[in-house]
């Protein structure tokens, strides 16, 4: 495995950490369609409740449980990015082991 493959690994490590930060903070920019439109349909509900006089909880629990599910998404994402990561390392020092052993000494 070549240090590119390393390289881009953690381009995309820091893409995804950076993304589970802004969605923490309350972003919406990492968010994919499902999930925009899952806020977009929270919040226009919520905002006729308000209109109406009525109680917001449903809407705001959809918003959060909208947030947590992109948490939860991001996060795995990550994981699965380090583990990658963490296989090709591996994959490269076996590669580079297995070379020195075959050699004159």
């Amino acid at each position: 495995m070549s240090k590119s493959e390393i390289r881009r690994l953690d381009r995309e490590i820091h893409k995804a950490a950076a993304k589970l930060t802004a969605v923490k903070r309350g972003e919406s920019w990492p968010l994919n369609g499902a999930e925009r439109r899952a806020m977009a349909r929270a919040i226009a509900g919520g905002s006729y409740k308000v209109v109406r006089g009525k109680s917001t909880a449903r809407a705001e629990q959809q918003i959060d449980t909208t947030t947590a599910n992109a948490e939860m998404r991001l996060t795995a994402e990550l994981a699965a990015l380090h583990g990658e990561k963490q296989r090709l390392i591996t994959e490269a020092a076996r590669e580079k082991a297995a070379k020195k052993a075959s050699g004159w000494w």
